[in-house]
C-alpha cells in the first residue's frame, strides 16, 4: 500500500495518532504510580503495594474503579457545559503531544510553529477549569476555578517570555530545530541550560504553577476550597480531569528537557542520541516535580501572584533583553543561526 495519499496517508497518520496516545496514556499509568511511590518514600511510607508485583498495577485499579462509577451530576447543573469541560481538558493536552519531537524526524506534525502551537494549547486549557467550575453552579468549585484561571494566565506570561529567549537564540519556532541547535562539539555544554541557566529555573517553577501542581495547588487546597474545581466530580469526567493535568505535567518535563536539556541528544560524546535520552529527561524532570511536591509546603494566593506578576515577570523580561543584546553582537551560546 502507498503510504503517501489518499487512504494509506490516513491509515499512516491514524496509526501514528494511536501509537502516540497509548504510548502516552500507559506512561502515564506508572508515572502516576511512581509519584505516589516518591511521596510516600519522602513521609518513610510504603506507598500502594498491594494491587500486582510491588503494586504496579494500583493506577489500572484505579483507573477502572472510576470507569464503573456512576457518574452523579448536580441537580442546578449546567449538564453540557458540566461534561464538556473535563473532555476540553484531556483533549487539549493529548493534542499538544503532537508537536513533541521523540527523535531526529519522530514527530507526528512536524510545523515551523511547534512552541506557538503548545502555548496556545496551554492557554485554551484555562477555559477546561473555568467551564467546570462554573457549570457545578456551587461556590467551591467556582471560585477554585477562578484561582486556577487566574494562576495560569499569571505564570503564562513568564513562560512566554523565556520561551522567546530561546527562540532569539535559535531563530526558529520549530521544536525539532531547537534540539538541533543545541547539538554542538561540546556535547552537555551546548545545550541551552548554561547560555540560559537562570531561565530554566524560572521556566521549572513556572511549569509547577501552570499545571497547578504543589507548592501552587491552590485551586485544589483541601484545608479551604475541598476539592477546588473537581467538587461535583465523579466517575469518568473526574478521571479526564486528572489524566488531563497529568498528562500537561509530562508535557511540561518534556518541554524543559527540549527547550534546555537537547532533547533526544546524548549527554555523553561517545552514545548515539536518540529517543532513550528524551524519555530518561522526562523521567528525571518528572522525579524532580514529585519531590517538589513531598517538601515544599504551599504558597498563599496573594505570595503566589506576587511572585508571578512582581518576580518572574521582570525578571523574564530583562532575560529577553540581555538575550537580544548579546545576540546582536554575536556572543557565542546565545546566537545559533
Amino acid at each position: 500500500m502507498d503510504f503517501s495519499h489518499g487512504f494509506g496517508l490516513i491509515l499512516l497518520i491514524t496509526g501514528q495518532c494511536l501509537l502516540i496516545t497509548v504510548a502516552v496514556l500507559l506512561s502515564l499509568a506508572f508515572l502516576m504510580f511512581a509519584d505516589r511511590k516518591i511521596w510516600a518514600a519522602v513521609q518513610m511510607r510504603k506507598g500502594p503495594n498491594v494491587v500486582g508485583v510491588f503494586g504496579l498495577l494500583q493506577s489500572f485499579a484505579d483507573f477502572l474503579k472510576y470507569i464503573f462509577k456512576e457518574i452523579i451530576i448536580p441537580a442546578g447543573s449546567d449538564k453540557v457545559v458540566f461534561l464538556l469541560a473535563p473532555l476540553i481538558t484531556f483533549v487539549l493536552s493529548l493534542i499538544a503531544w503532537s508537536v513533541i519531537p521523540f527523535n531526529n524526524g519522530w514527530v507526528l506534525t512536524d510545523i515551523n510553529i511547534g512552541i506557538l502551537f503548545i502555548f496556545a494549547v496551554a492557554g485554551l486549557e484555562v477555559y477546561g477549569v473555568i467551564m467546570g467550575g462554573w457549570a457545578s453552579n456551587s461556590k467551591y468549585p467556582f471560585l477554585g476555578s477562578l484561582r486556577s484561571a487566574a494562576q495560569m494566565i499569571s505564570y503564562e506570561v513568564s513562560i512566554g517570555f523565556i520561551i522567546i529567549g530561546i527562540l532569539i537564540s535559535t531563530g526558529s519556532l520549530n521544536l525539532s530545530k531547537i534540539v538541533l541547535a543545541q547539538d554542538g562539539s561540546y556535547g552537555i555544554f551546548s545545550w541551552y541550560w548554561l547560555p540560559h541557566f537562570p531561565m530554566v529555573i524560572l521556566f521549572f517553577i513556572s511549569a509547577l504553577a501552570e499545571t497547578n501542581r504543589p507548592p501552587f495547588d491552590l485551586p485544589e487546597a483541601e484545608a479551604e476550597l475541598v476539592a477546588g474545581f473537581q467538587v461535583e466530580y465523579s466517575s469518568t469526567p473526574f478521571l479526564l480531569f486528572m489524566i488531563g493535568e497529568l498528562m500537561t505535567v509530562v508535557l511540561m518535563c518534556a518541554l524543559i528537557s527540549i527547550l534546555f536539556f537537547g532533547g533526544w541528544l546524548s549527554p555523553i560524546p561517545l552514545l548515539p542520541d536518540g529517543v532513550f535520552w528524551l524519555v530518561a529527561k522526562i523521567l528525571l524532570l518528572f522525579f524532580m516535580f514529585s519531590m517538589v511536591k513531598a517538601i515544599v509546603p504551599r504558597f498563599r494566593y496573594d505570595q503566589l501572584m506576587r511572585l508571578g506578576w512582581k518576580v518572574f515577570l521582570p525578571m523574564s523580561l530583562t532575560w529577553v533583553v540581555i538575550v537580544a543584546t548579546l545576540a546582536q553582537f554575536g556572543i557565542s551560546g546565545y546566537v545559533r543561526w
